[in-house]
């Protein structure tokens, strides 16, 4: 069984972190995707056996609306076309930029990460569909996509039967709720959720680590903390299974 720990994100200097650990979630290229010589840097800074997540650029899977655009530094124009895995040339763009940034830093697990707002109706499906359909189609089959729905309305079915029809890993929370498709775990610990909203100023008790631990089940097993405490609670949960 193999266990692979870490940040979303750098919540300490870089050479702290990759002293400690062998892989991270960038969420910067969610917000807004790096420069390629900025993406060709950072993997130059690690070691090959050092390895790269990356979560899909926002243009993909948000509206406008959402003040995450906020962080965007581009201009867009036709803002309608973008977000929701929309069939559009805008959204299919920001995938082939997202791509590219994958290729540079040899990444092979890309994560999409959906807004409480992305509800599983019809027009949804449909995009989500057409969206995987196509990039399954065009791009390397060594890639594997993550799949982090949010919302009490996704449920175990649906989820299972677009999972199971593109092959994509099924993100949780595990505290939360267990995955219901994939050939790996991929876990985030984002805090402690009270009334559907989360702390993120949680800090991991040594009983819930545990409990992480043992829905571990997979060959192999990503667990990625995405808390305030998120290097300290990663660093204790290194030392609970290793």
């Amino acid at each position: 069984m193999v266990y692979k720990i870490g940040c979303c994100g750098y919540p300490v200097a870089k050479k702290k972190y990759y002293e400690n650990f062998d892989c991270v979630e960038l969420n910067t290229t969610f917000y807004q995707l790096p420069k390629k010589e900025t993406a060709e840097k950072w993997r130059k800074e690690v070691g090959n056996n050092f390895e790269f997540i990356i979560k899909a650029c926002q243009l993909i899977t948000h509206p406008p609306t959402s003040l995450t655009y906020k962080k965007l530094k581009a201009k867009i124009k036709n803002k309608e076309n973008y977000g929701f895995f929309k069939p559009t040339d805008e959204v299919f763009e920001a995938f082939e930029r997202t791509y590219e940034i994958s290729k540079i830093l040899n990444c092979d697990k890309i994560l999409f990460q959906t807004p409480a707002s992305f509800k599983p109706n019809k027009e949804n499906l449909f995009n989500l569909r057409k969206f995987f359909s196509t990039i399954k189609k065009i791009y390397p089959q060594n890639l594997n996509y993550i799949l982090e729905v949010r919302g009490k309305e996704w449920t175990d079915e649906i989820i299972k039967e677009i999972c199971e029809e593109f092959d994509l890993i099924h993100c949780t929370d595990p505290l939360q709720r267990k995955p219901v498709f994939g050939r790996f775990n991929y876990f985030r610990l984002h805090g402690e959720y009270r009334n559907e909203k989360i702390n993120y100023y949680h800090n991991y008790t040594l009983e819930e680590l545990k409990k992480i631990k043992k829905v571990c089940d997979k060959e192999l097993n990503y667990v990625m903390f995405n808390n305030s405490n998120m290097f300290l609670d990663a660093l204790k949960f290194k030392d609970l299974v290793f």
